[in-house]
């Protein structure tokens, strides 16, 4: 910016602000490519049962994927990299979600897929779920005991949760492996 007064910069345009430097990550969007399905799965390899579930649901019309790396502790601690997943782990994810993907491509049904870091995995499941308009959510849930559901936590019902709170009506299946 030069002023009309002096000819010189002026010192204000010089200045340049800290805050892009030390802000906010820009983190990816949302993905938001329509689908009639929505697999998720929490870090589980998806079996082929699930993927003919979602081939019949979807009836020919585009299937996504979303696979979740958890990031370990609480949101009220301090952040620690040690608790966020590794490289390997998140190659791991994007291993399950392409084959996957090459399973329902090879049947003739355009898939997408994504892996996302979070520590609330109910919330994000339903957020991808809504952004890509899906009628069907088939979740990969782990064979357990009721007590252990208890304990820990089961997605199928933490994603149905969050997906009736936003007055949605989308069927959420959940699949023991």
């Amino acid at each position: 910016m030069v002023t009309m007064q002096t000819g010189k910069a002026s010192r204000r345009a010089t200045r340049r602000s800290i805050w892009p430097r030390f802000g906010r990550a820009k983190w990816d969007r949302q993905p938001t490519q329509s689908s009639a399905v929505l697999i998720a799965t929490v870090g589980l390899p998806i079996p082929p049962a699930v993927v003919r579930r979602a081939m019949e649901l979807s009836r020919g019309r585009p299937v996504a994927i979303i696979s979740i790396a958890r990031i370990y502790g609480s949101s009220m601690g301090l952040p620690n990299p040690g608790l966020l997943p590794t490289r390997k782990e998140m190659d791991e994810q994007r291993a399950l979600v392409a084959d996957a993907i090459d399973e329902l491509e090879q049947a003739g049904i355009e898939a997408w897929g994504q892996v996302a870091a979070t520590r609330r995995y109910g919330k994000t499941i339903a957020l991808a779920a809504e952004a890509r308009g899906a009628e069907h959510v088939l979740v990969v849930t782990p064979k357990a005991p009721a007590w252990r559901r208890f304990i820990e936590g089961d997605t199928a019902r933490d994603v149905r949760r969050r997906i009736r709170r936003k007055n949605a009506d989308i069927p959420v299946e959940g699949i023991a492996v």
